[in-house]
């Protein structure tokens, strides 16, 4: 049997707690800092330490999931009223498009970051940072951004609301966790919270749910650790479909990105599963997966590039409406070029 230890050794340095310690020198040698400040000053932020956001983001705190013990912090960035509202399909004019991105490892609010020295060079790519990048990428759309509920060390997310995992964020996959109905009541009670007109109702639990708000459309990103939301979701794809409700939710998902997907355990960094990856290529959700070398690439964890070679392969033959690209391909492998896949994809 592997111990833990070991494998934490040939894990890559974001993943691995042993190796976090020389983040900052490799930061440094990568100039990410410059960066930041460069983003912080294009973006409009306000200076580390401060409390004020830029024009448009909603920071909610404690949002309510479908569980009493099941609450995370969430990002909000409303779409410009006077944005065409594109949403990456054109022919959407309501104005309830939503997009959810789920966040990897070290990222957390910008004020939070700031405060760890670990956590600090990396202030480029923030909860508020990646919001505004989602917000010029999904012109019109909504923006939720979905804090972990645990960053152990103030480096490792955990998304233990969605998937059960443990403190270092590798997830123990299943197929009635409930991450999918977590997200649709985290999303309902944020739109609440929000102000947002025509939010989503209540569960009900009945055989018969009312419709969804006019024009709901619902996209999910997930990076690097948050890629295990997707997956979990990928897990409950046929249980879900079982409950009216559910089903109703999922019909409204039309797109789901896969960005660069890793954690620090030693397998199931993609769905392999072939029934499960059944289910999704018959949702007709739009599958997208953008990789770069520094996940699928890394001698030490080379079942990351065998499992997401399987995923595509596949998804291939199940006649999943798929999209794919691998990024930075010419460039050395790299944890800078692993964050610009946000900005790229």
């Amino acid at each position: 049997m592997v111990s833990i230890l070991t494998l934490q050794v040939v894990q890559s340095p974001l993943h691995n707690p042993l190796l976090m310690g020389s983040i900052r020198s490799v930061v440094a040698c990568l100039s990410l800092a410059a960066i930041a400040r460069k983003m912080t000053t294009a973006a409009g932020l306000c200076p580390p330490g401060t409390s004020a956001a830029a024009p448009g983001l909603l920071r909610l705190t404690s949002v309510a999931g479908y569980e009493q013990n099941r609450v995370n912090d969430v990002l909000l960035l409303r779409p410009a009223t006077n944005t065409q509202r594109r949403c990456d399909k054109e022919s959407l004019q309501n104005g309830n498009e939503h997009v959810v991105f789920f966040p990897g490892d070290i990222q957390d609010f910008q004020q939070e970051m700031a405060l760890q020295p670990d956590a600090a060079p990396w202030q480029s790519w923030s909860l508020e940072h990646v919001a505004l990048i989602l917000g010029h990428r999904f012109p019109g759309c909504h923006i939720w951004v979905v804090r972990a509920s645990c960053m152990y060390l103030h480096k490792f997310s955990c998304y233990q609301n969605f998937v059960e995992s443990n403190l270092f964020g590798a997830p123990e996959h299943s197929p009635d966790y409930g991450a999918i109905r977590h997200l649709r009541a985290l999303l309902g009670h944020g739109m609440q919270r929000a102000g947002i007109p025509n939010p989503l109702p209540p569960l009900s639990g009945t055989a018969a749910p009312g419709p969804l708000p006019a024009g709901f459309t619902l996209t999910i990103v997930g990076f690097s650790k948050g890629c295990v939301v997707l997956n979990q979701i990928v897990y409950e794809l046929a249980g879900a479909r079982a409950d009216p409700e559910l089903r109703l939710f999922l019909d409204s998902v039309s797109d789901m990105y896969w960005l660069d997907g890793g954690h620090p355990g030693g397998s199931e960094t993609w769905v392999t599963d072939k029934c499960a990856l059944g289910e999704l290529a018959s949702s007709g959700v739009a599958v997208h997966a953008h990789v770069t070398p520094y996940e699928v690439r890394d001698p030490m964890r080379a079942w990351v590039g065998r499992e997401h070679q399987r995923f595509i392969k596949t998804l291939e033959d199940l006649g999943a409406c798929l999209s794919q690209k691998l990024h930075f391909e010419e460039e050395p492998a790299s944890i800078e070029n692993h964050f610009r896949i946000i900005q790229e994809f």
